[in-house]
Order: C-alpha cells, then sequence, then structure tokens
C-alpha cells in the first residue's frame, strides 16, 4: 500500500494532479478541493488510498489522512465505489458527513450526484455505528484560497468531473459568483453550485 506521497506538484488538472516523486509523474485522482491547495512547482504531502482493479491501478490523493479515511470507510457501505466516495468528499468535508450519518440526514446526503434516498438510507444503515463522531476542524483543516478568478475554473471542473455537463456547469458558477468575495472558498463554492443544480 502506498500511505502518501512527497514531492513537487508537476502539474494540476480537471480531477487529478501529478506529483513528481524520486523522477516518477504519479497521477493521483483528487477532489477539487484538494486540488485548489496545490499549486504546480510547490512541494506536497497527501496521503493515498490505492484502488486496485483488473483493469487498472488508481491512486487518490486527499488533503489530510482524516479525508482519506473517511473515502476508505464509505467505500464499505453497499453500492459505494471509489468515484462515489470521492464525489462524497467533494461536496462534503468528513465531519459534516459524520454529522450527516450519524443524525440520519437523508436529504444532506442526496445532495450528492448519483445518491438517492434509498442509497442514503443505506450508507446511514451501514455506517451510522463506525463513521465515528464529529472531529474539530481546525483552522490548520482550512482550503486555501483559490486566487483571483481561478475558482471559477475549479468548480467548474469539479461539477463536470462529477456527472455534470459542460453548460450546467457553467450556469451553476454563474448562480454562486456572487458568493466568492475577496477570498473565495473553492470548496464552500462547490457545495453551493451543487446545491443550485439540484435544485434546478
Amino acid at each position: 500500500m502506498i500511505a502518501f506521497v512527497r514531492g513537487t506538484v508537476a502539474a494540476v488538472g480537471l480531477n487529478d494532479a501529478v506529483v513528481e516523486v524520486g523522477g516518477v509523474g504519479l497521477a493521483l485522482q483528487c477532489t477539487p478541493h484538494t486540488l485548489s491547495t496545490l499549486r504546480p512547482g510547490e512541494s506536497a504531502v497527501l496521503p493515498t488510498s490505492l484502488v486496485v482493479r483488473e483493469e487498472s491501478l488508481t491512486l487518490f490523493g486527499f488533503l489530510d489522512d482524516d479525508e482519506r479515511d473517511c473515502f476508505e470507510l464509505l467505500q464499505t457501505a453497499s453500492g459505494v465505489g471509489p468515484k462515489l466516495a470521492q464525489a462524497m468528499l467533494a461536496v462534503f468535508r468528513p465531519d459534516d458527513l459524520r454529522s450527516a450519518v450519524a443524525g440520519d440526514d437523508v436529504k444532506t446526503l442526496t445532495k450528492v450526484p448519483g445518491i438517492g434516498q434509498k442509497g442514503a438510507q443505506r450508507i446511514i444503515l451501514e455506517l451510522k455505528d463506525r463513521i465515528g463522531a464529529v472531529r474539530s476542524s481546525g483552522p490548520d483543516r482550512l482550503p486555501a484560497a483559490a486566487p483571483g478568478e481561478a475558482w471559477r475554473e475549479q468548480v467548474h471542473q469539479g461539477l463536470v468531473g462529477l456527472g455534470w455537463s459542460a453548460k450546467e456547469a457553467e450556469k451553476a458558477v454563474e448562480s454562486v459568483a456572487d458568493q466568492a468575495g475577496a477570498a473565495p472558498d473553492v470548496a464552500t463554492l462547490l457545495r453551493a453550485a451543487l446545491q443550485a443544480l439540484r435544485k434546478g
């Protein structure tokens, strides 16, 4: 198992980042929230989870150990694979998921594309006793703000990566533009855009 990677960020793409480790570029699938903290040319340490399939080996990268642990736990629920687990973490922080599961909050979980009412109920039933208590989120857990208008592209890419069309994503980005402010929080804006899409 590859527990983490440490190296220089070579590139940040739509849904992944490439980190150079010992002369080898490792592609890591990441949420928009995690991608927003990475800058090409800067060093980074990302906890990872390796998903092995017959036809592929996919490495997922995370902001911290808590996010990685939550990603792996989510996949123990029936019907939740790595893509859906990543989608859940793109919409919610680990503590948000713990609160929703502990509180039997089906409505909150259905905000994730791909999760209906029955799926949310199943996740709550299977994980409620194992997901743990809400942890405090210190300032070191807060996401780095995307500079300038970079948040637009990151939110747009995140929505497309979660299955929405480019046109739908563009409309959603515009609908939350007034919430960006001087120091936009990509994760918060992505959640707001997803809520707008589900309402629309």
